[in-house]
């Protein structure tokens, strides 16, 4: 990407000495100059530094930090560098004002049509036929001058005009608190997010974004890097940098041939020192932002001078979008002519960014570009019903209103022109006008009724309102939807190490010197030489960011720094009495010759030292039996090397290491081998290195399964969900450590099995994967052992492309290690350990576990299903109103030419029915009980039998009591009727009664809409939730507020006492009422129908899934032209959730790096097409074919 630099510095080298004035801040060096530098790659790279600073000391020395000590912790040195060099944080886009939030509220096509019928409405009342001959104009106008009446004829425009206006000022409130709430959510999650560098000499953890140039990090295995910087020390270091290049193959850096690390990179394998040389936006993602526009709203508009080939394909916005694939390879036309040559290789930079624009319009014609690129990902469980119920609910809407509106007129011209024989007069036509508008305004309010506009704002609240109080169980949740589908999930496949255990390690057992210890031995039961030795291997073939402090408090534990097996193994040392940091202090970092960092293919650690004498020495650590297999020798009880024989390594495993295992022991092998210094080793030939190795010990680890694992694995079990364990352990310790969780149980039928075995199953002769031969193992399989991250990926596509089982299944995968990255990415909920996990984890993941512990998923699995449950609750609330009010507007309107609820009546019981119901009935806190039932399933309808006999009993019974009041409620009553009342008339008592009894029987049904399993006490636990009580009571309030005192614009007379408690009893029935429903059984009612039903059985074959988005296409072509009004809101909030997204990761330079590097992360398929700068990236979990995901 062209750096900004390069347009504003021509630079000159300097040589070290030299005068020094032209730099900044006297710094040696400038912005500028570490810009420059930070463009390059490689070779060219080491000769800038070369040519201006002769090598990195002298950089150091420039920038005034040491490379052993760091920077000083003085406060006025630091901020004096964050004002040369700027602070590590991209500015976040603004946020929307609230004035902007209020003018998306009024696109709403519903409310505009409302607009201007109220508005043309207004503009009749006003007009008056000249001469005051209204006679001739037929009866059509009688008694609308009585008391004045005509006066008031502007009022209903106005009041309509006013409704509107609340309901859009309610919804924006909604939009900007939903805003405000996730700014709040980023600044937590930026907040948790820290990095290690070096201050006065010692290892501080700090928030990325007090990073500042001069600083020197450590970076280690499984970090995003947080800023650009240069190598000074580094071991076996790899990284990914394809979140910049494109390039999927990981990067070998070293100091002497490619120093240079970038932002937003992941360290794949190996661990080092960099020296901090650019942060925030002047660094490589923040020159990326700035061209892309981090900080400015305007930018879409600007960026439109996109180079002709370059790729810029928007995800339509959904809730759901896990990995928000919104990618724009932009390059900024402008720029091309000060590109650096060395920058040419990275000519399309992938970039991950939210569009601001709308979802209604901006995305139509991007859609075609979006299906050639971006393989689109299912919709959520709960969206894609939603979806669904949304289209059948909006499609009878529109044809009912219309139906309405046809009628009305019909009726009106044949009654006046046909019948009465009236003539059509020029002065008359504003009052025929008026009726029509009316008709016209009685029409869009059934429709307003009928669709509900509600239900997206029931789903955010619901989720916005779990996600906050998910926080408190230690769920930190990065991805919306992923809470609504962990309440769907049937699987979940958990890591053993720091989720089912403590991860807090000790040695317990040790084998050394020919003899079993089981409890660990006094210095003077082993060897001197043996002694010596070990703690040598375990001092310097430990990282040496894995340290052991002592406890806070006295008698307290020591704490464990770093790596839980290292610290284990530094605590073995201590317990022998001997001092690893000794040895460390003999042997720095930086004296290490070559280290074989660990990592999933080689499951060993290995560190070679020289030794005085010029020749060398390596030690190695790893799983016993596969460290074992490499060993040749063995130290006897003597210290001295035996030959150790095939014979005597089957004896070992069979007498030390399985007895080890099966008392759910992890067992590390640790070895050794001398090399001469002539002739010299071949280094990078591993193979041949690490071979012949003399076995010093083998050491059995202890780590605690948690208190609470088993209970929380057995509710797991209640409720429908299989539990797996996917581990690296041994098949021993994990077959034990499963039995103490209680995943397995003596005499259950299950597999246990390790990766080996895995694989020799699913594969055919070829080697390739058969899904019909995973759907052999998978249902049985509790634990996989020994698993490559490769097996965990295999594992949890092939359960999910499962299609032996009716319901397809919801995985949820527990992560911490960078591999884990491709299984988390692919499962339907990712959860990442907060503690243990790598950043690349944490990126790929849905839910980050703030404590590391499975009892936390449970939590999530209760609060998920709480979601599905409310929204459950809410759509049998109202789709009661929209039956009820639907019908009654309808037949109302063709039977007496008016209808008994008036359009701004309409409107304020749609305000109940959304926004308070859905605030009301989104906010029920969960229960245990949500446990005790089985997952809801995909296919399952989101409206069950149950519901549909709630939804359909409730509306007879308020159906029969309206028409009754409208028909006979005159008599009843002993009022005048008010039907076949002219236009302009005042508001009478009798539709007055009507309206009213229709709002009390929607408050008392919203309590029995609080369960919707058939259960009978709907009272219960209803005070532990005040919103809703306080919703509940609210409402009544302003309903006695609108009758009494609403008058005409309100279309109410005010009523009396008796009236008043005829109408809360009719109302109260409403419970007696549902009390009868419950009775009658669900199963002997076959005639009625679910609704809302999942999509159907997923087919993963290429062409089903382009003609499931062509469907889906479809569904939205037809949104578009207005037959689904619902659908204008959901992506409205669907837009909102993804900018909302953005804000999640834009809030500080990593996060700027996160929000960028999640499309890419890690291991994704890259396709460059012809053109260098063409690059189309598809994320890992995209549903694509089944060969799709390269690794």
């Amino acid at each position: 990407m062209g750096d900004l630099g390069n347009s504003t510095v021509d630079f000159h080298p300097k040589k070290p000495g030299m005068d020094k004035g032209g730099h900044e801040g006297d710094f040696g060096v400038t912005v500028e100059e570490l810009c420059s530098l930070m463009e390059l790659r490689g070779p060219e790279a080491l000769q800038k530094i070369q040519e201006n600073y002769t090598d990195t000391e002298t950089l150091c020395h420039r920038l005034k930090t040491s490379p052993a000590d760091g920077l000083s912790d003085n406060p006025a040195d630091l901020e004096k560098r964050r004002q040369v060099f700027g602070m590590n944080f991209i500015p976040p886009k603004k946020p929307k004002t609230f004035l902007q939030l209020v003018w998306e509220a009024l696109q709403d096509v519903t409310l505009i049509i409302l607009e201007i019928a109220a508005i043309i409405s207004l503009g009749l009342s006003f007009y008056q036929p000249p001469g005051g001959d209204t006679e001739a104009c037929g009866n059509v106008s009688a008694g609308a001058e009585e008391e004045g009446e005509a006066e008031a004829g502007w009022i209903e425009g106005a009041a309509i005009l006013l409704s509107v206006l609340c309901v859009v000022l309610v919804t924006a409130f909604n939009d900007w608190s939903k805003e405000k709430q996730f700014r709040g959510l980023q600044s937590r999650i930026e907040q948790e997010q820290r990095f290690a560098v070096v201050r006065n000499g010692t290892v501080i953890q700090i928030p990325v974004a007090e990073m500042v140039v001069g600083d020197i990090a450590q970076i280690k295995y499984g970090d995003l890097l947080p800023a650009d910087g240069v190598l000074i020390q580094g071991n076996d270091l790899k990284i990914d940098e394809s979140s910049l290049t494109g390039e999927s193959d990981h990067v070998r850096k070293s100091i002497a041939k490619d120093p240079m690390l970038l932002s937003g990179t992941h360290v794949m394998e190996g661990s080092g020192k960099m020296l901090v040389t650019a942060v925030g936006v002047n660094s490589q993602t923040g020159i990326i932002f700035t061209l892309l526009g981090a900080g400015e709203v305007e930018e879409e508009k600007k960026d439109c001078k996109k180079e002709a080939n370059s790729n810029s394909s928007t995800q339509f916005p959904s809730v759901e979008a896990k990995d928000h694939n919104i990618i724009n390879g932009k390059q900024d036309g402008t720029l091309e002519n000060n590109q650096n040559k060395a920058k040419k290789q990275d000519e399309a930079v992938a970039m991950e960014m939210q569009p601001l624009k709308s979802a209604e319009g901006g995305e139509v014609e991007e859609k075609e570009k979006k299906k050639s690129s971006v393989a689109k990902k299912e919709k959520s469980v709960l969206q894609g019903k939603l979806t669904k119920l949304a289209v059948q609910i909006g499609k009878a809407g529109l044809v009912m209103s219309a139906i309405t509106v046809i009628i009305l007129m019909l009726y009106f011209v044949i009654e006046t022109f046909v019948i009465q024989g009236v003539v059509w007069l020029t002065e008359c036509t504003p009052i025929y006008v008026q009726y029509f508008v009316k008709f016209f305004i009685i029409g869009v309010t059934v429709l307003v009724v009928a669709v509900p506009e509600g239900l997206p704002l029931a789903v955010t609240i619901s989720l916005a309102y779990s996600v906050k109080k998910m926080m408190k169980d230690n769920n930190l949740v990065r991805h919306l939807d992923a809470c609504e589908t962990m309440g769907n999930a049937t699987a979940i496949c958990s890591d053993k190490t720091g989720t089912l255990t403590t991860n807090r390690m000790t040695v317990v057992q040790i084998y050394i010197g020919d003899q079993l210890f089981r409890n660990i031995p006094r210095p003077d039961q082993i060897n001197p030489k043996t002694l010596e030795l070990i703690t040598s291997a375990i001092s310097v073939n430990c990282a040496y960011t894995s340290k052991i402090i002592a406890a806070d408090k006295e008698g307290g534990l020591p704490k464990q720094v770093g790596n839980k097996t290292e610290c284990a193994l530094l605590g073995l040392v201590l317990d022998l009495k001997q001092e690893y940091q000794a040895v460390r202090e003999q042997i720095p970092e930086e004296k290490l010759y070559k280290v074989y960092t660990f990592n999933s293919v080689r499951k060993s650690m290995s560190t070679v030292i020289q030794m005085p004498d010029g020749s060398f020495r390596l030690y190695s650590k790893g799983a016993s039996e596969i460290l074992l297999t490499k060993c040749s020798f063995v130290l006897g009880r003597d210290g001295e090397a035996r030959a150790f024989r095939p014979r005597d390594k089957d004896e070992m495993v069979k007498k030390v290491i399985e007895p080890m295992a099966c008392e759910g022991l992890r067992t590390i092998c640790i070895a050794y081998r001398e090399f001469p210094a002539d002739p010299m080793p071949d280094w990078d030939n591993e193979t041949d290195i690490v071979s012949n190795l003399i076995c010093i010990t083998v050491v059995g680890i202890e780590d605690p399964v948690r208190a609470e694992v088993p209970e929380a694995i057995r509710k797991c079990q209640r409720a429908g969900i299989t539990v797996r364990m996917v581990t690296g352990d041994n098949i021993n310790t994990a077959r034990a450590i499963a039995a103490k969780c209680g995943i397995i149980h003596p005499g259950d039928d299950f597999l246990c099995m390790d990766g080996k075995e895995f694989n020799r199953r699913i594969r055919n002769e070829k080697g390739e994967i058969e899904q019909e031969r995973i759907d052999k193992i998978w249902p049985k399989l509790r634990v996989l052992a020994r698993s490559s991250p490769t097996d965990k990926h295999t594992l949890v596509k092939g359960i999910i492309d499962s299609t032996i089982v009716e319901q397809r299944q919801v995985v949820a995968v527990t992560g911490d290690g960078t591999n884990d990255g491709p299984a988390l990415k692919k499962a339907d909920v990712g959860f990442a350990m907060g503690i243990a996990g790598t950043d690349v984890a944490k990126e790929a993941s849905d839910i980050i576990l703030t404590d590391d512990n499975f009892s936390s998923i449970v939590k999530a699995v209760m609060w998920g299903r709480n979601v599905y449950d409310s929204i459950s609750k809410f759509l049998q609330f109202q789709l009661t109103v929209n039956v009820v009010a639907v019908i009654v507007a309808f037949t109302g309107a063709c039977i007496t030419q008016d209808s008994p609820l008036k359009a701004v009546q309409m409107l304020w019981v749609n305000l109940i029915m959304d926004t308070f119901a859905s605030l009301a009935l989104a906010t029920e806190p969960p229960t245990e009980s949500l446990l005790l039932r089985k997952p809801y399933g995909r296919n399952n309808p989101l409206i069950s039998t149950t519901m549909m006999k709630n939804i359909l009993g409730h509306a007879v019974y308020q159906l029969i009591i309206i028409f009754t009041l409208l028909f006979v409620g005159e008599r009843i009553f002993d009022i005048d009727s008010g039907r076949n009342a002219p236009l302009h008339s005042p508001p009478s008592e009798h539709y007055t009664i009507i309206f009213n009894t229709f709002v009390l029987m929607q408050l008392f049904n919203e309590i029995n809409a609080r369960k919707i399993h058939g259960e009978r006490n709907v009272f219960d636990g209803i005070f532990s939730n005040p919103i809703f009580c306080s919703i509940v009571l609210g409402t009544f309030a302003i309903q006695i507020v609108i009758v009494q005192f609403g008058g005409k614009p309100f279309s109410c007379s005010p009523l009396n006492v008796e009236q008043w408690l005829w109408c809360l009893f009719v109302g109260m029935g409403e419970l007696v009422w549902g009390q009868v429903i419950a009775s009658v059984p669900t199963h002997q009612l076959k005639c009625l129908k679910e609704a809302g039903h999942g999509s159907a059985p997923d087919m993963i074959m290429d062409e089903d899934l382009a003609e499931d988005e062509e469907e889906i296409d479809h569904a939205e072509r037809e949104l578009r032209r207005g037959q689904i009004l619902w659908f204008r809101g959901l992506n409205r909030i669907q837009t909102q959730m993804e900018v909302v997204s953005t804000f999640k990761r834009s809030g500080s330079f990593q996060g700027a790096a996160r929000r960028r590097s999640s499309v890419l992360s890690q291991l994704h398929d890259v396709t460059n097409n012809s053109t260098p700068s063409h690059v189309v990236l598809s994320t890992a979990n995209a549903t694509g074919a089944p060969g799709s995901f390269v690794l």
